[in-house]
Protein backbone atom coordinates (compact mmCIF):
# COMPACT_ATOMS: atom_id res chain seq x y z
CA UNK A 1 0.00 0.00 0.00
CA UNK A 2 1.24 3.70 -0.67
CA UNK A 3 1.68 5.28 2.77
CA UNK A 4 -0.60 8.30 3.60
CA UNK A 5 0.72 11.38 5.99
CA UNK A 6 -0.29 10.71 9.23
CA UNK A 7 -1.34 14.47 11.46
CA UNK A 8 -1.27 14.96 15.19
CA UNK A 9 -3.42 13.43 17.04
CA UNK A 10 -5.17 14.90 20.10
CA UNK A 11 -6.18 11.98 22.17
CA UNK A 12 -7.41 13.93 24.89
CA UNK A 13 -10.00 15.25 23.46
CA UNK A 14 -10.54 12.35 21.24
CA UNK A 15 -11.12 10.27 24.77
CA UNK A 16 -13.75 12.86 25.72
CA UNK A 17 -15.84 12.72 22.95
CA UNK A 18 -16.08 8.81 22.57
CA UNK A 19 -17.22 8.65 26.23
CA UNK A 20 -19.96 11.52 25.23
CA UNK A 21 -20.83 10.09 22.00
CA UNK A 22 -21.10 6.26 23.07
CA UNK A 23 -23.82 7.59 26.19
CA UNK A 24 -25.53 9.52 23.34
CA UNK A 25 -25.91 7.49 20.67
CA UNK A 26 -25.27 3.74 22.48
CA UNK A 27 -25.68 1.02 20.10
CA UNK A 28 -25.71 3.01 16.58
CA UNK A 29 -22.10 4.17 18.08
CA UNK A 30 -19.09 1.41 17.36
CA UNK A 31 -14.84 1.61 18.55
CA UNK A 32 -14.50 -2.25 17.30
CA UNK A 33 -10.96 -2.43 14.67
CA UNK A 34 -13.46 -4.43 11.92
CA UNK A 35 -16.18 -1.42 12.01
CA UNK A 36 -13.44 1.30 12.03
CA UNK A 37 -11.36 -0.48 9.52
CA UNK A 38 -14.38 -0.77 6.84
CA UNK A 39 -15.04 2.85 7.60
CA UNK A 40 -11.60 3.77 6.08
CA UNK A 41 -11.62 1.15 3.37
CA UNK A 42 -12.00 2.59 -0.25
CA UNK A 43 -10.81 1.41 -3.16
CA UNK A 44 -7.52 2.53 -3.28
CA UNK A 45 -3.88 2.18 -2.95
CA UNK A 46 -3.48 4.20 -0.17
CA UNK A 47 -2.61 2.54 3.48
CA UNK A 48 -5.75 2.29 5.81
CA UNK A 49 -6.36 4.74 8.44
CA UNK A 50 -8.90 4.18 10.58
CA UNK A 51 -11.07 6.51 12.97
CA UNK A 52 -11.59 6.16 16.48
CA UNK A 53 -15.34 5.61 16.39
CA UNK A 54 -18.27 5.50 14.05
CA UNK A 55 -21.05 6.82 14.71
CA UNK A 56 -24.41 6.08 12.57
CA UNK A 57 -26.29 9.26 12.04
CA UNK A 58 -30.54 9.22 11.29
CA UNK A 59 -30.91 13.03 10.90
CA UNK A 60 -29.64 16.07 10.32
CA UNK A 61 -29.60 17.13 14.24
CA UNK A 62 -27.79 14.12 14.95
CA UNK A 63 -25.05 14.96 12.45
CA UNK A 64 -25.47 18.26 14.09
CA UNK A 65 -24.90 16.89 17.92
CA UNK A 66 -22.32 15.12 16.91
CA UNK A 67 -20.32 18.02 15.23
CA UNK A 68 -21.37 20.50 18.42
CA UNK A 69 -19.63 17.71 20.90
CA UNK A 70 -16.11 17.12 17.92
CA UNK A 71 -15.75 20.53 18.04
CA UNK A 72 -16.02 21.47 21.44
CA UNK A 73 -13.40 19.30 22.23
CA UNK A 74 -11.69 19.73 18.96
CA UNK A 75 -11.95 16.52 17.24
CA UNK A 76 -11.71 15.36 13.71
CA UNK A 77 -14.52 14.67 11.99
CA UNK A 78 -14.83 12.57 8.54
CA UNK A 79 -17.84 12.14 6.48
CA UNK A 80 -18.96 8.68 5.39
CA UNK A 81 -21.32 7.63 2.25
CA UNK A 82 -20.78 4.10 0.64
CA UNK A 83 -17.42 4.21 0.59
CA UNK A 84 -16.60 3.97 -2.86
CA UNK A 85 -14.34 7.05 -3.25
CA UNK A 86 -11.04 6.61 -4.36
CA UNK A 87 -8.52 8.86 -3.31
CA UNK A 88 -8.27 8.30 0.37
CA UNK A 89 -11.41 10.58 1.34
CA UNK A 90 -12.37 8.88 4.23
CA UNK A 91 -9.35 8.23 6.13
CA UNK A 92 -8.53 9.44 9.46
CA UNK A 93 -4.98 10.73 9.37
CA UNK A 94 -5.54 12.15 13.07
CA UNK A 95 -7.96 9.32 14.14
CA UNK A 96 -11.70 11.24 15.14
CA UNK A 97 -15.02 10.54 14.47
CA UNK A 98 -16.37 8.58 11.02
CA UNK A 99 -19.84 10.02 10.82
CA UNK A 100 -22.06 7.32 8.78
CA UNK A 101 -25.09 8.94 6.91
CA UNK A 102 -26.18 5.46 5.39
CA UNK A 103 -29.18 5.18 7.20
CA UNK A 104 -30.63 8.90 6.22
CA UNK A 105 -31.49 7.29 3.30
CA UNK A 106 -34.90 8.72 2.37
CA UNK A 107 -36.65 10.12 -0.64
CA UNK A 108 -37.51 13.14 1.37
CA UNK A 109 -39.74 15.20 -1.62
CA UNK A 110 -40.18 14.85 -5.90
CA UNK A 111 -41.60 17.50 -7.59
CA UNK A 112 -42.68 16.49 -11.21
CA UNK A 113 -43.78 19.20 -12.61
CA UNK A 114 -40.37 21.35 -11.48
CA UNK A 115 -38.58 18.47 -12.17
CA UNK A 116 -36.10 18.44 -8.92
CA UNK A 117 -36.54 16.22 -5.60
CA UNK A 118 -35.35 16.73 -1.82
CA UNK A 119 -33.16 13.39 -0.81
CA UNK A 120 -30.89 12.78 2.28
CA UNK A 121 -27.03 12.25 2.00
CA UNK A 122 -27.64 8.29 2.16
CA UNK A 123 -29.48 7.68 -0.97
CA UNK A 124 -27.87 5.50 -3.61
CA UNK A 125 -27.89 6.90 -7.40
CA UNK A 126 -29.90 3.35 -8.11
CA UNK A 127 -32.24 3.69 -5.38
CA UNK A 128 -33.12 7.04 -6.32
CA UNK A 129 -33.95 5.98 -10.45
CA UNK A 130 -35.69 3.50 -8.76
CA UNK A 131 -37.53 5.46 -6.96
CA UNK A 132 -38.10 7.86 -9.65
CA UNK A 133 -38.99 5.31 -12.60
CA UNK A 134 -42.94 5.44 -12.50
CA UNK A 135 -42.91 8.94 -12.65
CA UNK A 136 -41.00 9.01 -16.01
CA UNK A 137 -38.09 10.56 -14.73
CA UNK A 138 -34.04 10.33 -13.50
CA UNK A 139 -31.27 11.86 -12.34
CA UNK A 140 -28.51 11.38 -14.73
CA UNK A 141 -25.32 11.31 -13.29
CA UNK A 142 -23.62 7.90 -13.71
CA UNK A 143 -20.31 7.44 -11.70
CA UNK A 144 -20.13 3.86 -12.17
CA UNK A 145 -20.25 2.65 -8.75
CA UNK A 146 -23.44 3.04 -6.25
CA UNK A 147 -22.65 5.89 -4.85
CA UNK A 148 -24.28 7.67 -2.32
CA UNK A 149 -25.77 11.10 -3.69
CA UNK A 150 -24.13 13.05 -0.58
CA UNK A 151 -20.51 11.65 -1.43
CA UNK A 152 -21.40 12.34 -5.01
CA UNK A 153 -22.10 15.98 -4.07
CA UNK A 154 -19.40 16.51 -1.74
CA UNK A 155 -16.40 14.93 -4.55
CA UNK A 156 -18.65 16.65 -7.82
CA UNK A 157 -18.73 13.37 -9.42
CA UNK A 158 -19.29 12.91 -12.41
CA UNK A 159 -19.29 10.15 -14.88
CA UNK A 160 -20.84 8.42 -18.15
CA UNK A 161 -23.87 11.22 -19.22
CA UNK A 162 -21.71 13.89 -18.21
CA UNK A 163 -21.40 15.21 -21.97
CA UNK A 164 -25.00 16.11 -22.37
CA UNK A 165 -25.99 16.46 -18.96
CA UNK A 166 -23.17 17.53 -16.91
CA UNK A 167 -21.38 16.83 -12.93
CA UNK A 168 -22.80 17.23 -9.91
CA UNK A 169 -22.15 20.91 -10.52
CA UNK A 170 -24.76 21.19 -12.90
CA UNK A 171 -27.48 19.08 -11.25
CA UNK A 172 -27.32 19.90 -7.75
CA UNK A 173 -29.62 23.56 -6.91
CA UNK A 174 -29.37 23.42 -2.95
CA UNK A 175 -27.77 21.77 -0.18
CA UNK A 176 -28.64 21.32 3.86
CA UNK A 177 -24.99 21.42 5.67
CA UNK A 178 -24.04 20.65 9.00
CA UNK A 179 -21.01 23.77 9.52
CA UNK A 180 -18.04 23.12 11.73
CA UNK A 181 -19.56 24.79 14.50
CA UNK A 182 -22.81 22.34 14.64
CA UNK A 183 -25.01 25.24 12.55
CA UNK A 184 -27.47 24.07 10.09
CA UNK A 185 -27.55 25.90 6.83
CA UNK A 186 -29.66 25.65 3.82
CA UNK A 187 -27.28 27.20 0.78
CA UNK A 188 -30.38 28.16 -1.73
CA UNK A 189 -33.92 27.64 -2.95
CA UNK A 190 -35.83 25.42 -5.47
CA UNK A 191 -35.04 28.27 -8.19
CA UNK A 192 -33.61 27.09 -10.99
CA UNK A 193 -31.94 30.53 -10.73
CA UNK A 194 -30.76 33.33 -8.56
CA UNK A 195 -28.65 36.27 -7.90
CA UNK A 196 -28.57 36.46 -4.05
CA UNK A 197 -25.53 36.35 -2.31
CA UNK A 198 -22.58 33.85 -2.45
CA UNK A 199 -22.72 30.85 -3.96
CA UNK A 200 -22.52 28.59 -1.13
CA UNK A 201 -23.58 25.35 -2.74
CA UNK A 202 -20.84 25.44 -5.30
CA UNK A 203 -18.79 25.83 -2.59
CA UNK A 204 -20.12 23.03 -0.61
CA UNK A 205 -20.17 21.02 -3.88
CA UNK A 206 -16.66 19.36 -4.37
CA UNK A 207 -15.42 20.22 -1.20
CA UNK A 208 -14.92 17.03 -0.03
CA UNK A 209 -16.10 17.12 3.62
CA UNK A 210 -13.52 19.82 4.70
CA UNK A 211 -16.18 22.31 5.41
CA UNK A 212 -19.31 21.07 6.18
CA UNK A 213 -21.21 18.07 6.15
CA UNK A 214 -24.02 17.76 3.41
CA UNK A 215 -27.43 16.24 4.91
CA UNK A 216 -30.05 17.39 2.11
CA UNK A 217 -29.19 17.43 -0.99
CA UNK A 218 -32.20 19.48 -4.00
CA UNK A 219 -31.56 18.08 -7.09
CA UNK A 220 -32.20 18.53 -11.19
CA UNK A 221 -34.05 15.72 -12.96
CA UNK A 222 -34.83 14.57 -16.39
CA UNK A 223 -37.79 13.40 -18.22
CA UNK A 224 -36.87 9.92 -19.19
CA UNK A 225 -36.44 10.15 -23.20
CA UNK A 226 -38.71 9.21 -25.50
CA UNK A 227 -36.52 7.15 -27.50
CA UNK A 228 -32.98 5.29 -26.33
CA UNK A 229 -30.02 4.14 -28.95
CA UNK A 230 -26.92 2.38 -27.71
CA UNK A 231 -24.62 2.38 -30.41
CA UNK A 232 -20.74 0.83 -30.75
CA UNK A 233 -18.05 1.38 -33.30
CA UNK A 234 -14.31 -0.10 -33.78
CA UNK A 235 -11.26 1.83 -34.65
CA UNK A 236 -8.30 0.76 -36.40
CA UNK A 237 -6.59 3.05 -33.26
CA UNK A 238 -6.97 5.34 -30.35
CA UNK A 239 -6.05 8.38 -32.11
CA UNK A 240 -8.70 7.52 -34.98
CA UNK A 241 -11.45 7.15 -32.30
CA UNK A 242 -10.16 9.94 -30.26
CA UNK A 243 -10.45 12.66 -33.63
CA UNK A 244 -14.35 11.20 -33.87
CA UNK A 245 -14.71 12.29 -30.85
CA UNK A 246 -13.60 15.73 -31.40
CA UNK A 247 -15.45 15.75 -35.02
CA UNK A 248 -18.62 14.97 -32.91
CA UNK A 249 -18.21 17.59 -30.26
CA UNK A 250 -17.23 19.88 -32.94
CA UNK A 251 -20.24 19.02 -35.01
CA UNK A 252 -22.67 19.33 -32.47
CA UNK A 253 -24.28 15.90 -32.62
CA UNK A 254 -26.20 15.99 -29.10
CA UNK A 255 -24.81 12.41 -27.61
CA UNK A 256 -26.03 11.35 -24.12
CA UNK A 257 -22.54 9.44 -23.74
CA UNK A 258 -19.33 8.48 -25.38
CA UNK A 259 -17.16 6.37 -24.01
CA UNK A 260 -14.01 5.30 -24.77
CA UNK A 261 -12.03 1.41 -24.38
CA UNK A 262 -9.10 0.57 -25.81
CA UNK A 263 -8.37 -2.61 -27.20
CA UNK A 264 -6.70 -4.08 -23.91
CA UNK A 265 -10.15 -3.02 -22.38
CA UNK A 266 -12.03 -4.41 -25.20
CA UNK A 267 -10.70 -8.00 -24.58
CA UNK A 268 -11.24 -7.84 -20.84
CA UNK A 269 -14.72 -7.14 -21.48
CA UNK A 270 -15.51 -9.90 -23.68
CA UNK A 271 -13.99 -12.02 -21.50
CA UNK A 272 -15.60 -10.92 -18.60
CA UNK A 273 -18.82 -10.25 -19.73
CA UNK A 274 -18.82 -12.75 -22.08
CA UNK A 275 -19.40 -10.40 -25.42
CA UNK A 276 -17.51 -10.91 -29.00
CA UNK A 277 -16.53 -7.12 -30.05
CA UNK A 278 -13.60 -6.88 -31.95
CA UNK A 279 -10.36 -6.20 -29.98
CA UNK A 280 -9.20 -3.16 -31.13
CA UNK A 281 -10.41 0.25 -29.85
CA UNK A 282 -14.13 1.04 -29.11
CA UNK A 283 -16.42 3.81 -29.03
CA UNK A 284 -19.57 2.76 -27.25
CA UNK A 285 -22.24 6.24 -27.46
CA UNK A 286 -25.99 6.22 -26.48
CA UNK A 287 -28.76 8.83 -28.19
CA UNK A 288 -31.58 10.29 -26.82
CA UNK A 289 -34.45 12.11 -27.53
CA UNK A 290 -37.23 11.52 -30.41
CA UNK A 291 -37.50 7.96 -32.26
CA UNK A 292 -37.00 10.33 -35.18
CA UNK A 293 -34.33 12.42 -33.40
CA UNK A 294 -32.42 9.61 -32.21
CA UNK A 295 -32.21 8.02 -35.51
CA UNK A 296 -30.62 10.90 -37.27
CA UNK A 297 -28.12 11.20 -34.60
CA UNK A 298 -26.90 7.42 -34.90
CA UNK A 299 -27.22 7.56 -38.84
CA UNK A 300 -25.07 11.41 -38.55
CA UNK A 301 -22.27 9.76 -36.18
CA UNK A 302 -22.12 6.45 -38.56
CA UNK A 303 -20.97 9.17 -41.13
CA UNK A 304 -18.71 10.64 -39.04
CA UNK A 305 -16.84 7.67 -38.05
CA UNK A 306 -16.67 6.12 -41.01
CA UNK A 307 -14.08 9.08 -42.18
CA UNK A 308 -11.94 8.13 -39.12
CA UNK A 309 -11.94 4.31 -40.60
CA UNK A 310 -14.50 3.24 -37.94
CA UNK A 311 -15.71 -0.19 -38.24
CA UNK A 312 -18.24 -2.28 -37.40
CA UNK A 313 -21.01 0.05 -36.57
CA UNK A 314 -24.32 -0.87 -34.93
CA UNK A 315 -26.82 0.71 -33.12
CA UNK A 316 -30.00 -0.83 -31.16
CA UNK A 317 -32.87 0.36 -29.37
CA UNK A 318 -33.38 -2.53 -27.90
CA UNK A 319 -33.32 -2.10 -23.74
CA UNK A 320 -32.05 -5.53 -23.50
CA UNK A 321 -29.21 -5.07 -25.68
CA UNK A 322 -28.25 -1.87 -24.46
CA UNK A 323 -28.92 -2.93 -20.96
CA UNK A 324 -26.16 -5.58 -21.67
CA UNK A 325 -23.87 -3.15 -23.41
CA UNK A 326 -23.75 -0.56 -20.71
CA UNK A 327 -23.10 -3.46 -18.15
CA UNK A 328 -20.59 -4.57 -19.83
CA UNK A 329 -19.16 -1.38 -19.41
CA UNK A 330 -19.79 -0.35 -16.14
CA UNK A 331 -18.18 -3.66 -15.44
CA UNK A 332 -14.84 -2.96 -17.14
CA UNK A 333 -12.93 -2.32 -13.75
CA UNK A 334 -13.45 -5.84 -12.72
CA UNK A 335 -13.00 -6.96 -15.98
CA UNK A 336 -9.58 -5.43 -16.07
CA UNK A 337 -8.17 -6.91 -13.14
CA UNK A 338 -8.93 -9.70 -14.21
CA UNK A 339 -6.19 -9.26 -17.08
CA UNK A 340 -3.65 -9.95 -14.23
CA UNK A 341 -5.56 -11.60 -11.27
CA UNK A 342 -3.87 -10.72 -7.59
CA UNK A 343 -3.44 -7.12 -8.64
CA UNK A 344 -5.33 -4.18 -7.69
CA UNK A 345 -6.27 -1.42 -9.96
CA UNK A 346 -4.71 2.00 -9.44
CA UNK A 347 -7.49 4.29 -11.23
CA UNK A 348 -6.06 7.52 -12.35
CA UNK A 349 -8.84 10.30 -13.88
CA UNK A 350 -7.25 13.08 -15.63
CA UNK A 351 -9.39 15.45 -18.00
CA UNK A 352 -8.31 17.39 -20.97
CA UNK A 353 -8.98 19.81 -23.33
CA UNK A 354 -10.94 17.64 -26.40
CA UNK A 355 -8.37 18.44 -28.53
CA UNK A 356 -5.93 17.41 -26.76
CA UNK A 357 -7.16 13.81 -26.13
CA UNK A 358 -5.69 11.97 -28.63
CA UNK A 359 -2.23 12.68 -27.53
CA UNK A 360 -2.98 12.34 -23.95
CA UNK A 361 -4.08 9.04 -24.01
CA UNK A 362 -1.42 8.06 -27.01
CA UNK A 363 1.17 9.12 -24.37
CA UNK A 364 -0.54 7.66 -21.55
CA UNK A 365 -0.36 3.85 -22.89
CA UNK A 366 3.52 4.99 -24.65
CA UNK A 367 4.44 5.97 -21.06
CA UNK A 368 2.90 2.65 -19.30
CA UNK A 369 4.76 0.34 -21.88
CA UNK A 370 7.99 1.96 -21.18
CA UNK A 371 7.97 1.51 -17.77
CA UNK A 372 6.48 -2.27 -18.11
CA UNK A 373 3.15 -1.53 -16.35
CA UNK A 374 -0.11 -2.76 -17.48
CA UNK A 375 -2.55 0.10 -17.64
CA UNK A 376 -5.12 -0.09 -20.04
CA UNK A 377 -7.63 3.25 -20.85
CA UNK A 378 -10.78 3.74 -20.38
CA UNK A 379 -12.90 6.96 -20.49
CA UNK A 380 -15.21 9.39 -20.63
CA UNK A 381 -14.31 10.63 -23.95
CA UNK A 382 -16.87 13.12 -24.53
CA UNK A 383 -15.45 15.40 -22.12
CA UNK A 384 -12.34 14.57 -22.50
CA UNK A 385 -11.77 12.48 -19.48
CA UNK A 386 -10.15 9.10 -19.08
CA UNK A 387 -9.01 6.86 -16.49
CA UNK A 388 -5.51 4.73 -17.40
CA UNK A 389 -6.02 1.84 -14.45
CA UNK A 390 -2.86 1.17 -14.00
CA UNK A 391 -2.52 -3.05 -12.20
CA UNK A 392 -0.26 -3.44 -9.42
CA UNK A 393 1.48 -6.09 -7.86
CA UNK A 394 1.36 -4.60 -4.18
CA UNK A 395 3.38 -7.02 -2.90
CA UNK A 396 6.30 -6.01 -5.61
CA UNK A 397 7.86 -2.78 -4.32
CA UNK A 398 9.59 -2.12 -7.38
CA UNK A 399 6.57 -2.41 -9.18
CA UNK A 400 4.83 -0.01 -7.52
CA UNK A 401 7.08 2.82 -7.20
CA UNK A 402 7.35 2.16 -11.05
CA UNK A 403 3.06 3.05 -10.70
CA UNK A 404 3.37 5.70 -8.50
CA UNK A 405 6.05 7.47 -11.14
CA UNK A 406 3.88 6.86 -13.89
CA UNK A 407 0.63 8.25 -12.19
CA UNK A 408 2.81 11.57 -11.09
CA UNK A 409 3.91 11.65 -15.05
CA UNK A 410 0.25 11.27 -15.90
CA UNK A 411 -1.12 14.19 -13.44
CA UNK A 412 1.80 16.37 -14.73
CA UNK A 413 1.40 15.59 -18.16
CA UNK A 414 -2.61 16.21 -18.10
CA UNK A 415 -1.94 19.37 -16.41
CA UNK A 416 0.76 20.88 -19.10
CA UNK A 417 -1.56 20.01 -21.81
CA UNK A 418 -4.31 22.70 -19.87
CA UNK A 419 -5.69 19.72 -17.99
CA UNK A 420 -6.57 18.63 -14.32
CA UNK A 421 -5.61 15.96 -12.28
CA UNK A 422 -8.66 15.27 -11.28
CA UNK A 423 -11.84 15.11 -13.86
CA UNK A 424 -13.82 13.54 -11.04
CA UNK A 425 -12.26 11.37 -7.79
CA UNK A 426 -11.75 14.40 -6.59
CA UNK A 427 -8.19 15.42 -4.33
CA UNK A 428 -8.28 13.66 -1.45
CA UNK A 429 -5.03 12.65 0.11
CA UNK A 430 -3.85 11.13 -3.44
CA UNK A 431 -3.71 13.85 -5.38
CA UNK A 432 -2.65 17.35 -2.79
CA UNK A 433 0.70 17.17 -4.04
CA UNK A 434 -1.18 18.12 -7.54
CA UNK A 435 -3.02 20.85 -6.69
CA UNK A 436 -0.70 23.63 -6.39
CA UNK A 437 0.60 22.76 -9.77
CA UNK A 438 -2.84 23.13 -11.19
CA UNK A 439 -3.92 26.31 -9.39
CA UNK A 440 -1.35 28.04 -7.99
CA UNK A 441 -2.20 30.68 -5.70
CA UNK A 442 -5.33 30.12 -5.98
CA UNK A 443 -5.42 27.29 -3.54
CA UNK A 444 -4.03 29.77 -0.90
CA UNK A 445 -7.81 31.68 -1.15
CA UNK A 446 -8.96 27.61 -0.83
CA UNK A 447 -6.53 27.84 2.32
CA UNK A 448 -8.05 30.93 3.87
CA UNK A 449 -11.62 30.07 3.00
CA UNK A 450 -10.93 27.07 4.77
CA UNK A 451 -9.50 28.69 7.76
CA UNK A 452 -12.38 31.00 7.86
CA UNK A 453 -15.36 28.35 8.44
CA UNK A 454 -12.85 25.70 10.32
CA UNK A 455 -10.55 27.48 12.45
CA UNK A 456 -9.43 24.39 14.29
CA UNK A 457 -9.25 22.03 11.41
CA UNK A 458 -11.76 19.28 12.44
CA UNK A 459 -13.52 19.05 8.96
CA UNK A 460 -11.97 16.35 7.50
CA UNK A 461 -8.29 17.23 7.80
CA UNK A 462 -5.48 16.37 5.65
CA UNK A 463 -7.80 16.22 2.80
CA UNK A 464 -7.60 18.49 -0.58
CA UNK A 465 -5.14 21.54 0.90
CA UNK A 466 -1.22 20.54 1.14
Amino acid sequence: MVQAVALARNEEGISAALGILKQQFGERFHTGASIREQHAHTTTWIVNQPPDGVVFARSTQEVADVVKVCAAHKVPIIPFGTGTSLEGHVNAPAGGISIDVSEMDKVLEVNAGDLDCRVQPGVTRMALNTHLRDQGLFFPIDPGADASIGGMAATRASGTNAVRYGTMKDNVLSVEAVMPDGKIIRTASRARKSSAGYDLTRLLVGSEGTLGIITEITLRLQGIPEAISAASCSFPTVAAACETVMAVIQYGLPVARIELLDALVVKAVNSYSKLELPETPLLLLEFHGSEAGVAEQAETFGVLAEEFGGTGYTATTSAEERTKLWQARHDAYWAMLALRKGCKAVATDVCVPISKLAEAVGAANEKSGELGLVAPVVGHAGDGNFHASVLVDMDDPEEVGRAERFVSWLNDRAIALGGTCTGEHGIGQGKRPYLVKELGGAVDVMASIKRALDPDDIMNPGKILP
